[in-house]
């Protein structure tokens, strides 16, 4: 899917030369439509009196449709006051005019969830005309008639600054959250430092139980090296020695750790008499 940087670059060319006020309006209407899922594609915006007459020869004393009854100077179009669009498919390439299409899935169809941002921000659409309805235009024309524009009447500064406090008003909106997404994310964050906590702690007790498990597979070792003994300590062999040659040992190995220290202390003592010396 193509960011919404990229989706306004399709579209800048056709601005050109536009009024400023619909260009604004234009960019802040791309950005609420891509907002809401349904990336739009400017296809049409300033159109030369040369222009306008070429198009309305098509289908009259040109090849293909009639596709407007507007002549040069009878469109806004020509005043940089109108622009066409249409759908951008997914592939960031295709588009379309299905009116019916339902690309986001929201139950709502594209194209009427485009015209209702351009009426918010203050446009015109073709589609509302008794005769000849022009679905793709859309035109801001400030209260003037087409007569007015060809007589060389422009919007004045007032009707430009409300126009732009329409559109500010609907950005502003679009960037500022809502007391209720405040309050989700305020939730959210305590969430967040309650589940780092629990965390926390569960390492901490990780740890602990790992020291504790250490220490008492030590103690176990330790109580299985004292409790049967493979190779006996060296401070022992010279009372082992003894207790074999006296008779009264058959087995040196595997012994405890507390046997091996009483026969030390029988051997230091005197006290291992071989079993001959006993019967004398």
């Amino acid at each position: 899917m193509l960011t919404l940087d990229q989706v306004k670059l399709k579209s800048m060319p056709r601005m050109s030369g536009l009024h400023p006020v619909l260009v604004a309006a234009t960019v802040v209407l791309i950005e609420r439509c891509y907002a809401r899922g349904v990336p739009i594609i400017i296809t049409q915006g300033l159109r030369t009196i040369a222009e306008q007459d070429a198009l309305y020869a098509q289908g009259r004393t040109k090849p293909g449709s009639i596709v407007t009854n507007a002549r040069g100077g009878y469109s806004y179009h020509n005043y940089g006051l109108a622009v066409d669009f249409a759908l951008l498919l997914p592939d960031g390439s295709s588009v379309s005019w299905d009116m019916t299409r339902d690309g986001d899935k929201d139950a709502v169809a594209d194209w009427a969830e485009v015209v209702q941002e351009a009426k918010a921000l203050g446009f015109e659409s073709g589609g509302d005309w008794t005769s000849f309805k022009d679905y793709p235009h859309l035109q801001m024309t400030f209260g003037l008639s087409l007569a007015d524009l060809r007589a060389g009447r422009k919007p004045t500064g007032v009707q430009m600054d409300a126009a732009y406090a329409r559109i500010d008003k609907l950005q502003g909106e679009a960037d500022e959250l809502s007391k209720e997404d405040v309050k989700r994310i305020s939730d959210l964050e305590i969430q967040y430092k309650a589940i780092m906590m629990g965390l926390e702690s569960l390492v901490h007790s990780r740890d602990v139980l790992k020291e504790q498990a250490l220490q008492q597979a030590g103690d176990i070792k330790d109580l299985k090296d004292k409790a049967s003994m493979l190779q006996p300590p060296a401070w022992a062999r010279p009372a082992i020695d003894a207790a074999v040659k006296a008779g009264l040992l058959d087995t040196p190995a595997g012994g405890s750790y507390d046997f091996y220290r009483t026969l030390t202390v029988l051997h230091r003592a005197g006290l291992l008499i071989t079993i001959h010396e006993g019967a004398k």
